[in-house]
């Protein structure tokens, strides 16, 4: 998922709060490394966003930082270290919020295609 560099760009905004969504629905479930959160939203996306470490590594940051996230070391399937990543309580409310908000948007959006 590829995200342009520039500043208050409608476009790049709209693409973070995508992935920040899907970031927030890969964890709902089970805390993950990022290279398994990537895998999630692919799953779960049926393929349709392949989110590659240069988006998806800010973005944690981002979300750490919002207090919607915590992370901590640990080994993954690998047996290599990697940093995990869980939803907070302020994580679980911003997972609810984004995906009202999502849902009213795809509504009006489906109305909006409809339209004649």
């Amino acid at each position: 998922m590829s995200i342009a560099q520039s500043g208050g760009n409608p476009r790049r905004d709209l693409l973070q709060g995508t992935l920040a969504l899907l970031v927030l629905k890969a964890l709902a479930l089970e805390e993950m490394h990022g290279m398994g959160i990537s895998r999630r939203i692919a799953q779960i996306t049926n393929g349709t966003f392949e989110v590659k470490a240069g988006s998806l590594f800010p973005a944690l940051h981002r979300m750490e930082e919002a207090g919607w996230l915590t992370s901590f070391w640990g080994e993954a399937e690998t047996n290599r270290r990697a940093k995990f990543y869980r939803l907070t309580k302020l994580g679980r409310r911003q997972l609810e919020t984004e995906t009202e908000q999502w849902q009213r948007i795809s509504l009006a959006i489906a109305s909006a295609l409809r339209a004649t």
